[in-house]
């Protein structure tokens, strides 16, 4: 094994856009093994838009990331040694781990056991993982009933793509809005959405919604925020739920920059329920998702995109088109090849 471990750093708190001069790399030293503790090594990383807000200095659901240090994602990866009898060298395992080569797990603290058998492991930092039972859980709050109109944006994404195929489980007419014609094909030929469309591809995000939403919008998985918010609640029907996951348009921008929601006198005129999560919050259904989903994936009923970027020091660049909508499904870092 080797002594030199790579590591990705937050050098610097990002001001709007991400920079690839806000990271860093260095080579650290892989450190020694007390009792219990478990050494991986990275086969695959994930990137997630939360990630953005990690890197300012605010206070939010999840702890920032600290300055000259690694950043930290969703990691599939291999024991390459351990002194934990709940883990062997070999086993495929997750936890929250360093942008690196390798990462020390003191105690096996917040590692966890993967069945790779279920799916090809990046399905487990997507369909499996965290962006799965993201929507899931979503889409239980949405409370869509059949024949509903379920509209999600980044509809191609990590998250999207799972929210409208459930919608579409759930007998409703799904529509969705992606960032390139492509993307919006791909949902319709291969997702199994009744529409999608280009929101890039000119006119007002509310004349997009009036030509695909024919009937409304009973319910909406929010992923961008922003005035495609504004244009849905212009476009709800009376009752409707807005579910709101994430708001990418909003990340990387100042507070003077982000442009304001104005008309949230539509949630009171038409008694609209607008309700935001997080998915820790509700890990104690973990269980419960992971069995639909793997029985999901296994019968067909749905199917995963997965955009893969080759190389740790590409992981910057891919972040960074990621917040910018250049990926095409979930976004994801081979570390390392499996078996190498």
């Amino acid at each position: 094994m080797t002594k030199t471990n790579h590591q990705i750093i937050l050098t610097s708190r990002p001001q709007g856009w991400v920079k690839e001069t806000d990271f860093g790399t260095r080579e650290a030293v892989i450190p020694a093994l007390s009792d219990d503790d478990v050494l991986v090594r990275a086969l695959y990383m994930s990137l997630d838009p939360y990630m953005r807000g990690r890197m300012d200095d605010a206070k939010s659901y999840a702890t920032c990331f600290q300055l000259d240090a690694p950043l930290q994602a969703r990691v599939i990866g291999v024991v390459a040694a351990s002194r934990n009898a709940a883990f062997r060298e070999g086993d495929t395992v997750f936890g929250t781990l360093d942008w690196a080569d390798y990462t020390l797990a003191p105690g096996g603290k917040g590692l966890g056991h993967v069945d790779a058998g279920l799916a090809p492991l990046p399905y487990h930092l997507g369909a499996l993982g965290m962006p799965g039972m993201t929507a899931w859980v979503g889409m239980g709050m949405a409370d869509a009933a059949a024949g509903e109109t379920v509209f999600v944006s980044a509809a191609s994404g990590a998250v999207g793509q799972i929210a409208g195929q459930i919608g579409r489980l759930q007998g409703c007419r799904v529509i969705g809005s992606t960032g390139t014609d492509a993307k919006a094909a791909f949902c319709v030929d291969e997702l199994g959405f009744e529409r999608a469309f280009n929101y890039k591809a000119g006119g007002s995000y509310l004349e997009m919604l009036e030509a695909n939403c024919l009937d409304g919008i009973d319910a909406y998985f929010d992923n961008v925020g922003g005035e495609m918010l504004e244009a849905v609640l212009d476009h709800a029907n009376v009752r409707a739920r807005v579910i709101v996951c994430g708001m990418i348009s909003q990340y990387n921008l100042n507070r003077d920059e982000m442009t304001g929601v104005r008309n949230l006198s539509h949630i009171n005129r038409k008694r609209i329920r607008m309700e935001g999560f997080i998915v820790s919050d509700h890990k104690d259904r973990l269980d419960e998702f992971m069995q639909q989903m793997a029985d999901w994936l296994k019968s067909g009923e749905i199917k995963y995109r997965v955009d893969i970027t080759d190389g740790l020091a590409n992981a910057p660049g891919a972040f960074i088109a990621m917040l910018k909508g250049e990926n095409f499904g979930k976004q994801v870092v081979r570390v390392a090849a499996e078996g190498g």
